[in-house]
């Protein structure tokens, strides 16, 4: 019984990125985003729950991948797809006038997530971290960048409306960063682990910063951190690697 815990959650991730697409295309983004992030939760607590059970599955492996393709590829394809639509009719940019089909970027999202899942699964060096960024990584920086655009005016002790608003509040340049975002699932970057081994600083160093920094950010500026965060993870991996 306790084999199939793990996949449950599993599941539950598949349900809650199932509904999302659902509310996403009758316009209740909010709500959609708000259960992307309780897919991502429920796929790190399958992880969490597998290890803590000892659980070795090879189908949880399988279903696990599948649900992250449509929870991290496709659910925040659609999303984007839909904010970018109406970010559009008031911001009426004229090359996306002209050129409609430049909305379909976000096809981009679920390619390489596609790919970068399948080279997952193979690659025996992605054990303790990562190589290039992860699908639901990726996928979070347009669920927050959806809800900076739903709700631009959260409180902060720092207020970056100024140049937060402009940025996401643009069809155009949203649709622009998923091209380099979704390069970067698929580029030979190794990106640091955020695993803390044990309570030792001397051998934490770098998740810790990095933790304190995310934390630090989220108390001044609300959840412009989480978009952030993940930028600066990408920048600070590339930085490592030079």
């Amino acid at each position: 019984m306790k084999n199939q815990i793990p996949n449950a959650i599993t599941i539950l991730s598949l349900i809650l990125a199932c509904l999302a697409i659902i509310l996403t295309f009758e316009g209740e983004l909010a709500i959609a985003a708000y259960l992307l992030i309780g897919s991502c939760v429920a796929d790190f607590l399958d992880g969490f729950a597998a290890r803590a059970l000892k659980v070795n599955n090879p189908i949880g492996k399988e279903i696990d991948s599948l649900v992250d393709m449509i929870a991290f590829g496709v659910a925040p394809a659609m999303l984007m797809y839909q904010v970018t639509k109406m970010a559009q009719e008031t911001a009426q940019i004229q090359i996306l006038i002209d050129f409609p089909w430049l909305h379909y970027l976000v096809f981009l999202i679920p390619i390489f997530s596609a790919i970068r899942l399948a080279k997952f699964n193979i690659d025996t060096r992605q054990t303790k971290s990562f190589i290039g960024l992860a699908v639901p990584a990726h996928a979070g920086f347009y669920i927050f960048c959806t809800l900076l655009y739903l709700f631009p005016n959260l409180p902060k002790v720092i207020n970056v409306n100024s140049i937060v608003n402009p940025i996401v509040s643009n069809p155009l340049i949203l649709l622009l960063l998923c091209i380099p975002l979704s390069f970067m699932m698929l580029a030979e970057v190794p990106m640091f682990s955020l695993k803390v081994k044990n309570l030792k600083w001397s051998e934490n160093k770098l998740p810790l910063t990095f933790l304190f920094l995310w934390l630090g950010l989220l108390a001044l500026t609300n959840i412009v951190a989480m978009p952030t965060i993940i930028i600066i993870y990408i920048v600070w991996s590339i930085f490592l690697k030079l």
